[in-house]
């Protein structure tokens, strides 16, 4: 098995605000696995035989660029030595979107040999035409808000999340009640990103959880006491990037935001999400504004899933280019899910655009 790699670097639509600062680009690395078997040894006019992944490394989530890099390429070295792919997946526990890079090339391979979508693959029984999405309204004063949460409930989505945190509560609870009573009947989450302490995080629930499925990160990643004690809907999304998955769970929440990039991968996701089910917890796929490949994996992940929960993956519009077209397009809501073999960007290496 040969495996290359290929650097990118798309810039942002809109800089996008991180615990550790700005970001105004996503880069990383595209992986490209080709099967020694390949009876024709041109991996474009053997398709089947190919698989590409995308490590996008986000601090606060992944390792950091430098060591994505150096991981990848240790990787690399190892499979094309003859090292079983799977024992050096086992290896890159410290560096997830390297991980990432590499369980997703491989399941795109093998998802492409046998001829079946990727979400097949990994292991839905079913035909999944497309996946609920939800849409995500920035901080803003209440009008914008208000009016940023309709544009979305006119195009088409049924559930709609706000971003909390960066004001007063009493600000965001009048925020909450206004885009409630505007948008009856769809569902509203909002997402506070760790910004409070215990005190403000359950004024707020206090205030309007009876009116949000519920309010995402709430308090800081690794306070599993604060967030267990809180009386309301809690989600959790920064704390599964730091503590173990059954400790998280064990903090009773109503759903688990899931984003591959950060689990290590799309086979790793979906063993998540089906543990979260079984403790009575809803997973909720998201990307970290990935590029192309990795997004259309995430959509793969969430069709995996069965009855999944609105996802946040309507994120293309976060980046002003692209590694490829998108060929999971979001309309009315729903995020359309590929149906060809494997996961459907492998020509994407070959885009240089």
């Amino acid at each position: 098995m040969t495996v290359d790699l290929r650097p990118f670097s798309l810039p942002l639509a809109e800089p996008l605000d991180t615990a550790r600062g700005t970001v105004e680009r996503r880069e990383g690395l595209l992986v490209r696995v080709e099967s020694e078997d390949s009876e024709s040894g041109d991996s474009e006019s053997d398709p089947d035989l190919v698989g590409v992944g995308e490590a996008t490394p986000l601090s606060g989530w992944t390792e950091s660029d430098d060591d994505c890099e150096a991981a990848l390429a240790e990787a690399a070295d190892a499979v094309e030595a003859g090292a079983d792919p799977e024992s050096v997946l086992d290896d890159l526990g410290d560096a997830p979107a390297a991980r990432h890079a590499l369980d997703l090339a491989l399941a795109d391979l093998r998802a492409s040999r046998e001829g079946v979508a990727l979400y097949r693959y990994l292991g839905s029984d079913d035909r999944v035409e497309s996946v609920p999405v939800n849409a995500t309204v920035g901080d803003a004063p209440v009008a914008e808000t208000v009016a940023a949460a309709e544009s979305a409930a006119d195009a088409g989505f049924g559930c709609i999340k706000c971003k909390v945190g960066a004001r007063a509560v009493s600000a965001d609870v009048e925020r909450i009640e206004a885009v409630a009573d505007a948008l009856d009947g769809r569902e509203l989450r909002a997402d506070a990103n760790g910004a409070w302490d215990r005190a403000t995080a359950q004024q707020f629930l206090d205030a309007v959880g009876d009116r949000l499925a519920y309010v995402e990160q709430p308090l800081p990643a690794t306070d599993l006491a604060g967030l267990a004690a809180l009386s309301g809907p809690v989600a959790l999304d920064e704390t599964l990037a730091r503590v173990a998955l059954d400790d998280a769970l064990d903090a009773d929440p109503e759903a688990v935001v899931l984003k591959p990039m950060a689990l290590g991968g799309p086979r790793p996701t979906v063993a998540v999400a089906e543990r979260a089910r079984e403790a009575g917890v809803e997973p909720v796929v998201t990307t970290t504004v990935d590029g192309s490949v990795a997004r259309t994996a995430a959509v793969h992940v969430a069709a995996a899933i069965p009855d999944p929960q609105a996802c946040g993956l309507a994120t293309a519009n976060r980046l002003e280019s692209d590694l490829g077209p998108d060929i999971a397009p979001v309309a009315d809501g729903r995020v359309m899910v590929p149906q060809g073999a494997g996961n459907g960007t492998a020509d994407t290496w070959g885009n240089r655009d």
